[in-house]
């Protein structure tokens, strides 16, 4: 599991199994909450989001399986079906109606616990929410990341070693200012206010590769009293 403490919402109609089943899984590293019913556990689900849905099928009311379709409209979160009924057709039911698996009741404890875990193996990395771009484009000039290029329109505009990293360093926090400090600790350098102020000269010779006024720096800004924030179009 890549989540040190994935989240579990337990669905049952018996308080005893309830918390037989919390104390169970929290041992097992798990944050763990509970409801007694589908309304109950509609509510839940509206305010916090899971890894896992451990759901009993036999409650009053919407039972598990007309609850799972249900949540499927809208939900991806994984959900695992208990039953007392463990008949071919009631787990086909259970898989149609959308779960992940099936595990007819009386289990043992450990059986469930490595039925979750290999379902929580079995679930996609999350995709990342944003994806950095491989060009910056900054007015009539343009930073391939990959290739580490400066060019203006088809010219290419040379940048030393140095200027390739801190153009590195800006494009992993764009819009984000970045100390001083950090830049220094990120070039490899030792730690100053000697390297601090190299620092400064660097900007400043950057800025004049990238900016068409570069005493009134609109791409490679100041950001007075936290340090230095590049801001492509």
């Amino acid at each position: 599991m890549s989540d040190p403490h994935p989240h579990l919402l337990i669905v049952d109609d018996d308080e005893r199994i309830r918390g037989l089943l919390r104390k169970f899984l929290a041992r097992h590293g798990f944050l763990v909450s509970v409801a007694r019913d589908a309304a109950h556990a509609r509510r839940v689900l509206a305010g916090l989001e899971f890894d896992l849905i451990v759901m009993d099928v036999m409650m009053p009311g919407e039972d598990g399986v007309a609850l799972t379709r249900s949540l499927r409209t809208s939900l991806q979160t994984p959900i695992l079906l208990l039953t007392a009924r463990g008949e071919t057709e009631d787990r086909i039911a259970g898989l149609e109606a959308g779960a992940d698996d099936y595990l007819p009741k009386p289990f043992e404890p450990k059986e469930l616990l490595l039925r979750i875990n290999a379902i929580l193996r079995r679930m996609p990395d999350p995709e990342p929410e944003t994806v950095m771009p491989k060009v910056l484009q900054m007015g009539q000039v343009r930073f391939d990341i990959e290739r580490s290029e400066l060019m203006r329109g088809t010219d290419p505009i040379r940048l030393t070693a140095t200027e390739v990293q801190l153009m590195r360093i800006f494009s992993e926090h764009l819009r984000q200012p970045v100390t001083r400090a950090k830049l220094v600790e990120d070039l490899g350098r030792d730690r100053g206010q000697a390297q601090e102020r190299a620092v400064d000269v660097q900007i400043t010779r950057l800025r004049r590769k990238i900016e068409s006024d570069p005493k009134q720096p609109r791409y490679l800004q100041t950001v007075r009293g936290e340090g230095y924030m590049l801001a492509p179009d």
